[in-house]
Parts: C-alpha cells; structure tokens; sequence
C-alpha cells in the first residue's frame, strides 16, 4: 500500500515552489494526505479549516500537485479535496459520491422515460388525427361510431405499452382522450371509461 504521508513530504517542497500566494501556501501546509486509490491523490482539511480548500481547487494549484505527486508516484493523478482528515471520513465522502450517482442515474432514467412517453402519447394523438381524417362521411353517426370503437382500441393499446407512470404521460393521454371526445361528440369521461374498459379486456 503506498505510503500517501512520505509521498506528501516529499513532493510538499517542490509543490511549493510551483504555486504563489499565502493563501495556497497555507492550504497546501495544512492539508493532510489520507488514501492514493484508484489514482485518486486524496488530501484532508481539518473543518476548521475547510474554508481553504478553494485554494486547492484553483486550476494551477490542482495541476501541479497533480502533475508532482504523479511523478512521485509514477502513475497518472487525480486530486481529490474533502472535508476531514481521516480514511473514514474518505469512506463517508465515496458514500456520500454513490449516492449522488445514484440520484443521477434515476433522474436521467426519469427524464428518459418521459420523454419517450411523450412520444408515444404524441404518435397516438397523430394516430388518431390521421385516423379520423381518412373517414369516409364523418358526419353519419354510425361511421364516427366505428371510428370511436377504433379510437377507444388504439388507446386501449396504447395504455397497455405505455402504462401511465408520471404527471406529463397522465396529461398526454388525457390529451388522447379529449381528442376522441371532441372527434366524436361524447363526453370525456365517457370515452376513458371505455378506453378503460378495453385496457382490462386486453
């Protein structure tokens, strides 16, 4: 296991004399190094000195311990600034790192899932224009009969490969459904009851 605090005292008086200002001197002086894994360089500040971990952060101050501490280490360095000086609270933090990952994941598989709902709901809103545009003497009652079974089918489907499962997919099927309503002079409700109904048959 590499010995972080000997590569730290080593590599700490040629850091130095790559960085200016007081601000980064003291920082650097009172960082403690904890853990290098995976090729993260981890280096502590006590939390009453947390405040000085923007003079780590600064680009030039990362990219020569980075580029110091990667010779003395021989292999490629990323530096890492936490709160705390200890592995535990190295451990604390990568917990803290999974947990935001996982939040990240969830809310771009989220955002996935309702944009391809809207798609879906936007293709059965076309659908069912294109549907009742291409019927024959719309104004007979037994042919919007036949296009609202039809309709009440396409939705029925529809709500079957895409169940409703956030606020935007609930809306664009409504959207679907007043369509249908308005296409065929029946209220609302009336046609989600069957659509419903269809759902359950299938």
């Amino acid at each position: 296991m590499t010995n972080v605090a000997q590569v730290w005292d080593e590599a700490l008086p040629e850091i130095m004399k790559g960085v200016t200002g007081v601000g980064v001197w003291t920082a650097l002086k009172a960082a403690k190094p904890i853990v290098f894994e995976e090729g993260v360089f981890v280096l502590g500040l006590d939390s009453h000195e947390s405040e000085l971990a923007g003079h780590l952060r600064l680009p030039h101050s990362r990219q020569t311990v980075e580029t110091v501490t990667a010779r003395h280490l021989n292999s490629r360095v990323t530096l890492r600034i936490i709160n705390g000086t200890t592995l535990h609270d190295w451990q604390t933090e990568k917990k803290r790192d999974e947990e935001k990952r996982k939040l990240q994941e969830q809310a771009v598989a989220r955002q996935r899932a309702e944009i391809a709902a809207g798609k879906s709901w936007d293709t059965v809103y076309e659908q069912l224009s294109r549907e009742y545009a291409a019927l024959p003497n719309r104004s007979l009652p037994q042919n919007r009969a036949r296009f609202f079974m039809q309709a009440v089918q396409i939705v029925a489907d529809a709500l079957l490969e895409t169940p409703i499962t956030d606020d935007l997919a609930e809306r664009q099927y409504a959207r679907c459904l007043e369509r249908i309503s308005q296409y065929c002079e029946i209220p609302s409700v009336f046609v989600a009851l069957k659509v419903l109904e269809k759902s359950f048959e299938g």
